[in-house]
């Protein structure tokens, strides 16, 4: 791997809304990665990323689920706190998970005030550019915390959608993920998420878009792009999705290296002497006379 000159956290200002939407104005692009602990927010850190995304993807990353839709806010904000506790820098998006937000413009409120209170986090995220998550979008900014939308594929409500697939493929379907990103834009997102969309659908809506849009799987159109941690370091089985680029495959060097561990554990090649802890002759004698008594 290429040595990259990474600035330190001292050559760096905390990123900010206005830091974001001057980023947009310039063109230059915005780097969003998500993160579920101190660690994989170190990492976020040290590149010197704008955004991070405590995503409800930890549901399945490191909580164990299925899918996105049975992780808690308690658990996800147990994640959050841990991410906060990594990052200086960059500014930092909690996910709304599925059920904490829809019931009404109350719900969504107090679970955006958790994010912030409890977990410090800069923003909430919230899936989708319908009626209800327009209104709930509007109600959280209205009451003082910055949120970021999503459209296109929105994993929460997947199972609607037909699965895990490309939305906007149809002139029907790209004239919805259209409207809603307008829809959300004007309830007063910050920045919203276009998730596997095709590249040409974006390349049209860009021009409409006033804030800042982060995509995975939208092309090279948008202002930025996310991917998920476990995604873009091969800390998972399989390939993943299309949009998906695997800068690493720690998966099969953590395995390779518990089983090494394991192996020189069974052959009891570990620990060595170096491993060990010494004790002064005299003092271990005087502890075998008064042991022995």
């Amino acid at each position: 791997m290429k040595n990259l000159q990474i600035p330190s956290d001292a050559s760096r200002l905390p990123v900010t809304l206005p830091s974001l939407a001057e980023k947009k104005r310039l063109g230059e692009p915005l780097v969003m990665v998500t993160a579920y602990d101190y660690p994989s927010a170190r990492a976020a850190e040290a590149a010197g990323v704008d955004l991070v995304l405590v995503g409800d993807s930890g549901a399945m990353t490191v909580l164990g689920y299925d899918s996105t839709v049975p992780v808690t806010l308690d658990e996800l904000l147990v994640l959050a706190k841990a991410v906060r506790r990594g990052l200086r820098n960059p500014f930092l998006v909690g996910d709304l998970p599925f059920g904490s937000y829809e019931v009404s413009d109350e719900q969504a409120v107090q679970t955006a005030f958790r994010f912030v209170k409890e977990a410090g986090c800069d923003a909430v995220k919230l899936e989708g550019g319908g009626p209800v998550s327009v209104a709930r979008a509007r109600a959280i900014a209205q009451a003082g915390i910055s949120v970021m939308g999503h459209v296109g594929l929105t994993p929460q409500t997947s199972t609607a959608l037909g699965g895990y697939k490309a939305q906007g493929r149809s002139a029907q379907g790209a004239m919805k993920v259209a409207q809603e990103a307008l829809a959300l834009q004007e309830a007063g997102c910050f920045s919203i998420v276009f998730e596997a969309i095709p590249s040409a659908l974006s390349k049209e809506v860009m021009p409409h878009m006033q804030i800042p849009v982060i995509g995975i799987g939208a092309g090279p159109a948008t202002d930025g792009q996310v991917l998920v941690f476990h995604d873009l370091l091969g800390i998972r089985e399989g390939l993943g999705a299309r949009f998906v680029k695997r800068y690493a495959n720690l998966q099969e060097e953590m395995d390779a290296g518990v089983a090494a561990y394991a192996a020189d554990v069974r052959s009891r090649v570990y620990p060595q002497p170096e491993h060990g802890y010494s004790i002064d002759e005299a003092e271990l004698e005087a502890f075998r006379k008064a042991f022995a008594r």
